[in-house]
């Protein structure tokens, strides 16, 4: 297949969360299977790779722009993926219109969305079908993704796309359902939009209209990052508003699992630990954890290391759970534990880690903000990783950490609880330790179990293979990929 890839950010690019991930590894995988990918994408400020190509036309209500069209041809994405086949190939092509694009962050600034997104995303929702058109290969398929590409399937099923593409199946996935593009209703007729996509079949969402809506309402098929959540979305708990339309489609929703890209995640050959390791020898360990208290300026004599260290690389927001975790955050201190946190988020957040650091230094290691080698060295030297996600469509960081010996500390939901299987102290199995219920003293209890069970160093030590033995990579997720544009493609031509 020829599959048309739309997004708003792709490592190695642009990468503001787990989208970003998704679109370095996925297309890799599906190149891996044979099928050739193109991934469109804006061209943000400090994106410096590619060849110009030549440009598109983009009319959006009144107003008529162009777009410069760069392309990697021979980057590294489409070298990897080169290896496994002369016919399969990854292109990613960038839609340069400074205007849109050419700013300091890609989405707001200050806490702050930037006002004309509506405008912004529809002119790459725009950009990329008018560059597939002027191609000479015809895609099979399209695959959207998240609220920015949105307006993707509407255009294809509504005529609004260039004719070539006309009903070209879309399949539209959802990576977290609680970021959802709504905005005012004028901004139908300011981007040349009839009124009659104000309909409750359409893009109306209680009076506004909604990007995240016109993708699951006019794909052929919807997607989202794990099975458990494609379940949770469809309640009023989880569905954010949206759990009726995701009922109403429940026949065309697939959950399908991220994978992690084990070129990039593989303790045998991290550049950024110390020494390689495996699971069938985890002494390298050792050497991570060393490390890591060393950055953080914690203890390292044979008490420190003895002790567990249990690892957060996060956003600090509550949806991670940092509303619960400030709860107990004088317990936490209390155990025999040292901890080390990279991330960012709320101030709140960022300033209990800060204090917690500032009255036990010689325990907990604060680090505000990110670090990409910083955070390979966390999950490679830590013994725990905490995860007390309110909700969690898949999270990576738990199969990082089960790819590295790290026991995952989580909140059954969503992707959690589709890749750690909690500890079972009759037999011995499992991939990690896990509770229900979104409450402090859930977490506490359970992270107190868990340091328990540290101390019994046969039971931690199978529970750490076990979990580096799961086979977490893109390709079983890519074959089930497939399987979803096979099917969107029958839907379409059943339709026509």
């Amino acid at each position: 297949m020829r599959i048309l890839t739309i997004a708003s950010e792709a490592v190695p690019f642009a990468k503001t969360g787990g989208l970003a991930d998704v679109i370095g590894a996925l297309p890799l995988s599906l190149a891996r299977l044979g099928h050739d990918v193109d991934v469109v994408m804006p061209r943000y400020r400090g994106v410096t790779v590619g060849q110009q190509t030549g440009g598109v036309t983009v009319r959006l209500g009144g107003q008529v722009s162009e777009a410069g069209i760069w392309i990697v041809e021979s980057g590294p994405d489409r070298l990897r993926a080169s290896r496994f086949g002369e016919s399969a190939e990854v292109r990613t092509i960038f839609i340069d219109q400074p205007h849109y694009f050419d700013r300091d962050f890609l989405y707001g600034t200050a806490g702050q969305d930037y006002p004309d997104n509506p405008e912004r995303f529809a002119f790459l929702a725009s950009a990329a079908l008018e560059w597939a058109a002027s191609v000479s290969e015809r895609f099979d398929v399209v695959h959207a993704h998240d609220w920015q590409t949105g307006l993707v399937p509407m255009l294809l099923q509504t005529g609004r796309a260039p004719s070539v593409l006309a009903r070209t199946p879309c399949v539209f996935t959802i990576h977290n359902l609680a970021y959802q593009g709504v905005f005012d209703a004028s901004w139908l007729p300011r981007l040349g939009f009839g009124w009659e996509l104000m309909r409750i079949d359409a893009l109306e969402y209680w009076g506004r209209i909604s990007y995240l809506k016109s993708g699951l309402m006019f794909s052929r098929l919807i997607t989202t990052v794990s099975p458990r959540y494609s379940r949770e979305i469809q309640t009023p708990e989880y569905g954010f508003g949206f759990d009726g339309i995701l009922r109403y489609r429940s026949g065309d929703l697939v959950g399908i699992l991220n994978g992690i890209d084990y070129d990039q995640w593989d303790p045998a050959r991290d550049p950024y630990i110390p020494e390689p390791y495996d699971a069938s020898n985890i002494t390298g360990k050792r050497a991570a954890k060393r490390a890591v208290l060393e950055r953080f300026g914690l203890r390292t004599d044979e008490a420190a290391l003895a002790r567990p260290l249990v690892g957060l690389i996060s956003r600090l927001v509550d949806q991670k759970g940092f509303d619960l975790i400030a709860v107990i955050a004088d317990e936490l201190s209390r155990l025999d534990a040292s901890f080390a946190l990279l991330g960012s988020g709320d101030r709140r957040y960022e300033d209990l880690w800060l204090a917690l650091a500032a009255r036990h230094p010689d325990r907990v290691g604060t680090r505000i903000g990110f670090d990409e080698p910083l955070a390979h060295l966390i999950e490679a030297g830590s013994d725990v990783f905490l995860m007390p996600s309110r909700f969690e469509p898949c999270g990576l960081n738990q199969m990082y950490s089960l790819r590295y010996g790290t026991v995952p500390v989580v909140r059954a939901v969503g992707g959690l609880a589709d890749t750690v299987h909690n500890f079972n102290a009759r037999t011995g199995e499992g991939t990690g330790f896990s509770f229900d219920d979104y409450s402090a003293q859930a977490l506490l209890n359970t992270l107190r179990w868990a340091l328990g069970i540290y101390e019994d160093r046969g039971a931690w030590n199978r529970i750490q293979r076990e979990g580096m033995k799961q086979d977490l990579s893109w390709d079983a997720s890519a074959r089930q990929y497939v399987k979803v544009y096979g099917r969107a493609i029958r839907a379409g031509a059943e339709a026509l």
